[in-house]
C-alpha cells in the first residue's frame, strides 16, 4: 500500500461519549478556556494529524441539564488556535441556513490568511428545529429547501473567494498603486435567494479557496458533496456500506466533471483503547454505565424529528415499523438511516440501542488494542471504503493522547502515515490542488 491515510480529529467538548464529562479526568469546567483547546490542538499536531475540526450548533442542546455543553464559537476559537499551532489544518462548521454568504466568505478568507493557509469550511444546513427559533422562524425549512439554498450559497462564496485574482495586489510604491483594479472583480450574483455584488474586501487567501468539507450522507447530501466537497465526514458502521458510499460519491463527482481523487472521504471512528481487548471492552462498559437513559432518549428523538421514544419500555425491542422512515425526516436524514440500519441488523432493546449510540451517535465505536484499531484503519483504506478517518475520541484529552501515542506509531511503522509534515497548508496535507480564480481563467 503506497497511499498515505489522512487523519482529522473531531474536537468535542469533553469527549464524544455522551457521558464523557462524568468520566475520571475530564475537565468540563474548561469548555470556555482557550488553553484547553490549545492543549488538544498541540496533542493532535504532535501526532501529525492533517486537521482538527470544530462542530457547531446554533441552539442550546436539549440535554444541557445532564450533558456538559457551552463551548466557544468555532471561527473565533480557530483564530486563536492558529497562533498556537503551525501546521495542523483548522476546520470549522458554519451554516448556510442562518448566515449570509458575504460575511462567511470574509470570515473564512480571514482565517485562511491568519493561519497561513490552513482553513477549512464544514458546510452544514442546520437541521436542528431549536435553531430556527433563534433566528426568527417558527419552524426549520424542509430538507430539500435547505439544500437548494446551500447550493446557491456555496456558489456565491466561491465567487467571492475568486473575486481577487492572485496577482491583484501589486504593491507598487513608486507609482502609488496598491492594487490592479482590473484584477478585482464584482461578482454581480443575482439568484433565487441571494443578490450579491462583490468583490470581497480582502485579497485572495493562501489556499485560493479554503478547503470545502461536508458531512451529509442522504441522497441530496451525497449529490451536494459530490459537486462541492473536497473532504467528507460520514458515519459508516460496516465495511460493505462504507465501500458503497465511497464508490457512489466518487461516481457522482465524476458526473459533475470532477476528479474523484480530489475528494477525501473520512468516516467517523471513536476508538476506545486498552492493552488487551478485554481491557478496552471494560473501559467501553465503564463509559456506557455512566449514561442516563433520559439523555439517550432525547438524542434519539432529535434524530427522528422529535418522535417520542419514551413511550416504549427500555428493556423491550422497538418494533421496526414504529420508527419514522428516514426519507420523511426533515432533520438529519442520513443519521436516522444509520440508526435504523443498526436496529434492523442488531435488533436491540431500547436500552441496548441507547447504550449503542452513546459513544458515537451513529459513528463507528471500536474498542480494542492499538493494533486492532490500526488494522481497522488500514483495512478500510485498502478496501476503498475510506481515504482516512475522522477520529472522535470518547473522552478528552486522554482518548486523543492514547491514539497519538499508541496507534499513530503503528501506522507510521507500516508506512501508512506521515512521520512529519511535508507541507504547510491544509490542501497540501490532503493532497488537494490549489484552485485558480475563475476570473483569471476567463481573462
Amino acid at each position: 500500500m503506497t497511499k498515505h491515510i489522512h487523519l482529522n480529529v473531531f474536537v468535542p467538548t469533553t469527549g464524544h461519549h455522551e457521558a464523557s464529562w462524568l468520566y475520571s479526568g475530564s475537565q468540563p469546567e474548561r469548555l470556555t478556556d482557550v488553553d484547553y483547546y490549545r492543549e488538544i490542538a498541540a496533542i493532535a499536531e504532535r501526532g501529525k494529524f492533517d486537521s482538527l475540526f470544530l462542530a457547531d450548533q446554533l441552539a442550546i442542546g436539549r440535554s444541557v441539564k445532564h450533558v456538559a455543553q457551552g463551548k466557544l464559537e468555532p471561527l473565533t476559537l480557530l483564530s486563536a488556535l492558529a497562533g498556537s499551532t503551525s501546521h495542523i489544518g483548522l476546520i470549522a462548521t458554519a451554516t448556510t441556513t442562518y448566515s449570509e454568504p458575504y460575511n462567511l466568505a470574509r470570515q473564512f478568507a480571514s482565517l485562511d490568511h491568519i493561519s497561513a493557509g490552513r482553513a477549512g469550511w464544514n458546510i452544514v444546513t442546520s437541521w436542528s428545529a431549536e435553531a430556527a427559533g433563534n433566528f426568527g422562524l417558527d419552524q426549520r425549512n424542509s430538507h430539500t429547501d435547505r439544500y437548494r439554498r446551500a447550493t446557491e450559497y456555496v456558489e456565491v462564496v466561491r465567487k467571492l473567494w475568486d473575486s481577487w485574482e492572485d496577482d491583484a495586489r501589486v504593491l507598487d510604491r513608486t507609482r502609488g498603486i496598491y492594487a490592479d483594479t482590473a484584477r478585482i472583480h464584482a461578482i454581480d450574483h443575482l439568484g433565487e435567494t441571494f443578490r450579491v455584488r462583490g468583490p470581497l474586501d480582502i485579497p485572495r487567501s493562501p489556499q485560493g479557496n479554503p478547503v470545502l468539507v461536508q458531512a451529509g450522507s442522504s441522497d441530496e447530501g451525497r449529490g451536494f458533496a459530490a459537486r462541492y466537497a473536497e473532504a467528507i465526514f460520514t458515519a459508516q458502521q460496516v465495511l460493505s456500506e462504507a465501500q458503497n458510499f465511497y464508490a457512489d460519491v466518487k461516481r457522482r463527482a465524476l458526473a459533475f466533471g470532477r476528479d474523484p481523487d480530489g475528494i477525501r472521504i473520512l468516516p467517523g471512528l471513536s476508538p476506545i483503547l486498552g492493552s488487551t481487548e478485554a481491557e478496552a471492552r471494560a473501559l467501553e462498559e465503564e463509559l456506557d454505565d455512566l449514561t442516563l437513559p433520559v439523555v439517550g432518549l432525547k438524542h434519539l428523538s432529535q434524530r427522528f424529528d422529535g418522535f417520542d421514544f419514551s413511550v416504549f419500555p427500555l428493556d423491550e425491542r422497538i418494533p421496526i415499523e414504529a420508527f419514522p422512515r428516514p426519507e420523511t425526516v426533515q432533520g438529519a436524514q442520513s443519521r436516522s438511516q444509520v440508526i435504523l440500519t443498526i436496529v434492523e441488523r442488531e435488533k436491540p432493546t431500547l436500552r441496548q440501542l441507547l447504550r449503542r449510540l452513546a459513544g458515537g451517535r451513529g459513528h463507528k465505536v471500536l474498542a480494542g488494542t492499538p493494533n486492532t484499531v490500526a488494522d481497522h484503519i488500514q483495512l478500510w483504506v485498502e478496501q476503498r471504503a475510506a481515504d482516512g478517518f475522522n477520529i472522535m475520541p470518547a473522552f478528552m484529552p486522554g482518548g486523543l493522547i492514547a491514539f497519538v501515542d499508541e496507534v499513530v506509531p503503528i501506522l507510521q511503522a507500516r508506512g501508512l502515515f506521515r512521520r512529519d509534515y511535508t507541507g504547510r497548508t491544509l490542501r497540501e496535507h490532503y493532497g488537494l490542488t490549489r484552485p485558480e480564480s475563475r476570473y483569471a481563467r476567463s481573462a
